[in-house]
């Protein structure tokens, strides 16, 4: 499809920051460009304000004096709406408000020809909802510019359930004739930009409202180790908050408030405050205010361990152990540093991943009561390599893999919700937000067997609405185990349900307790049990061993999903709040690690969507089968 014709006018409705940016982009492209506005001598304004950058352009020597002059006379100010008939084009660019805009386009499609391509720069609202009114709603299509639009190459180009294949297609040859590079979406909310984003922002907000990192640090962290251009604070600052609580708000509505897109409450706080960034001079940082520095250990001396290991140091990618002497380094899979050490003899310090294996900044997370000298050990060895070092709280997820897990399964929703192709979510995440890498292409380097498992283990111990696991995401990851494919995966289960069955037919203990296996997997269980008046002490509080046993019959279970007796060989567990007199617990059982006859299984006990336990069970594999591994004709 070729672009539209340099010979065609362009009509430009909006003369604000945007309008104006994407009129000079459709002048420098040699059309003539006719802007509008409803508010009078704006339009004047825009045209005036784009001379002005032009010159700035050649005085920079970024663009030729010639180009500039002729540019600008293809520039002109239009009157009524009227004034627009007789362009091929034309992209409004007025308030986000849906009224407005379906007014404006019924005034358009009354004067512009039968065959002129009528563009929205929404960046939220909906394209059909925008053209639902009109005869003709199959011309009608998102043309997303990034501001500001002469400098950002990235465009949007949005179809609607409406809109005509061919309008698209000719919307992507035109932006790119323009010097743009256009990426194809679907009309849902956010697109694919202001949707894959939302966690950038959302989950250093919620690392900040827990009390347990500050601002400076997360920012650092996200830069020196993510390779992010910008943190998330500071972006927000720039951008302001009150645009940027805008979208996120936007796009929550949009999705029934799920709860994925949850606004930050510090930032509705930030907002009401008037405090919306470096457009007030205050925000997150205060411009009048040195910038905090961010948590950076102090210098180790004396470290004399012999550290060894399969692989080397390498926090980008999973899969790497590094130990020195009590000491034992792994990148973060979600879990915390106290469940990955359990009952064990050495200390398991915790890596934050990284954009490659020679960042700046790593962050590492230690057990709370981790041996001060274990973790000196740690900040020792990787100062030595060169790297300055933020000891974190023991978080799940940490800080950077977080966010890139969360990312990812950003960026895989929206493939797989139709939205855009993987590569184009990639190309938009990295020309649009100046992401280092493709949140995509960096969930499938990472295994979306790792990306699943932190969203596990954040959705195990903080919020299992937000960081569930969907469908399409968890067949990945078991594509990466070696599950195959959907039969398979059936077929795994039903075996696995088979197995838990027979096993739970002869454990009369958990029976007699109240407790019911309500859902399995291979390697995975949930089971709850009700608090009896019968299991509470004198304070009304349940028995911790209750706790316990609930706990380990989920272990059980999910232990024996895969058909092999499995016996324990230990267990810890960790007690986080209590229960009481008929509260409803859930137990919720994921094998973490199987290696020959060996395996790991975390058990995660909840009161409603509160964690009061959480346990750790090794099981050995037992000669026998529990079932037939076929039925019975």
């Amino acid at each position: 499809m070729d672009a539209i014709a340099r010979s065609v006018p362009v009509g430009i409705v909006g003369a604000g920051t945007m309008g104006a940016g994407i009129a000079q982009v459709a002048a420098a492209a040699g059309h003539e460009v006719r802007i509008h506005d409803a508010a009078e001598g704006a339009a004047a304004a825009a045209v005036e304000a784009i001379f002005q950058r032009l010159a700035r352009l050649v005085d920079k020597g970024t663009m030729l004096a010639d180009e500039a002059e002729d540019a600008a006379t293809r520039l002109r100010p239009a009157g009524p709406l009227e004034d627009l008939a007789g362009c091929g084009l034309v992209i409004e660019a007025v308030a986000e408000d849906l009224e407005v805009k379906r007014a404006l386009f019924t005034g358009l499609e009354a004067v512009c020809g039968p065959d002129a391509v009528l563009a929205t720069n929404t960046s939220s609202l909906s394209v059909d909802a925008i053209a639902e009114s009109l005869a003709q709603p199959g011309r009608v299509a998102g043309l997303h510019f990034f501001n500001p639009a002469p400098l950002l190459p990235l465009v949007e180009v949005v179809s609607g359930a409406r809109t005509d294949p061919g309008v698209a297609d000719l919307l992507v040859a035109t932006a790119a004739a323009w010097g743009k590079t256009p990426v194809r979406a679907a009309s849902t909310p956010g697109f694919i930009v202001n949707r894959v984003a939302r966690p950038y922002y959302g989950e250093a907000f919620r690392l900040l409202e827990s009390g347990r990192v500050d601002a400076a640090t997360i920012d650092a962290l996200l830069r020196e180790s993510g390779g992010f251009r910008m943190g998330p604070f500071e972006l927000a600052d720039l951008i302001g908050h009150d645009v940027n609580l805008a979208v996120s708000r936007s796009v929550w509505e949009a999705f029934g408030r799920d709860p994925r897109f949850t606004p930050s409450v510090l930032q509705e706080r930030l907002v009401a405050d008037g405090r919306l960034g470096r457009k007030t001079g205050r925000g997150v940082y205060a411009d009048d205010e040195p910038r905090p520095a961010p948590s950076t250990a102090e210098p180790v001396s004396g470290t004399v361990a012999i550290w060894t290991g399969a692989g080397g140091f390498d926090p980008s990618v999973p899969g790497w152990t590094m130990s020195g002497d009590d000491v034992e380094l792994r990148l973060t899979d979600g879990r915390t540093a106290a469940q990955r050490t359990g009952g064990g003899p050495r200390t398991v310090v915790l890596v934050d991943v990284t954009l490659d294996r020679s960042p700046a900044r790593v962050g590492i997370a230690a057990p709370e009561h981790a041996p001060k000298e274990h973790v000196e050990a740690a900040v020792g060895f990787l100062q030595g390599l060169g790297l300055e070092v933020t000891v974190l709280p023991d978080l799940p997820g940490l800080v950077v893999a977080r966010t890139v897990a969360t990312l990812a399964a950003a960026a895989a929703d929206a493939v797989d919700s139709g939205v855009a192709t993987a590569e184009d979510v990639d190309t938009a995440m990295r020309l649009g937000v100046n992401y280092p890498r493709g949140p995509y292409e960096w969930g499938a380097a990472l295994g979306w067997n790792w990306v699943a498992g932190v969203l596990d283990a954040l959705a195990a111990t903080e919020d299992p609405g937000r960081y569930r696991v969907s469908p399409e995401l968890r067949r990945r990851a078991r594509e990466a185990d070696g599950w195959r494919d959907d039969a398979e995966v059936v077929e795994r289960d039903e075996l696995a349900r088979r197995a838990a069955d027979a096993m739970w037919a002869d454990d009369a203990a958990s029976q007699a307790l109240g407790m019911t296996v309500e859902q399995v997997s291979a390697g995975h269980a949930v089971v709850t049990m009700r608090v009896r008046p019968d299991m509470v002490n004198g304070h009304g509080i349940c028995h911790g061993g209750l706790v316990f046993t609930l706990a380990d019959s989920a272990f059980a279970v999910a232990c024996n999903t895969h058909n092999r007796r499995t016996v324990a060989f230990g267990a810890d567990i960790t007690f986080l709040a209590p229960a009481h007199e008929g509260d409803l617990l859930r137990a919720v059982a994921h094998e973490r690690h199987r290696s020959g006859r060996t395996g790991i299984c975390d058990v995660t006990v909840y009161r409603d969507d509160v964690a009061i336990g959480e346990f750790r069970g090794r099981s050995r594999e037992i000669p026998g089968t529990l079932v037939a591994d076929e039925e019975e004709p």
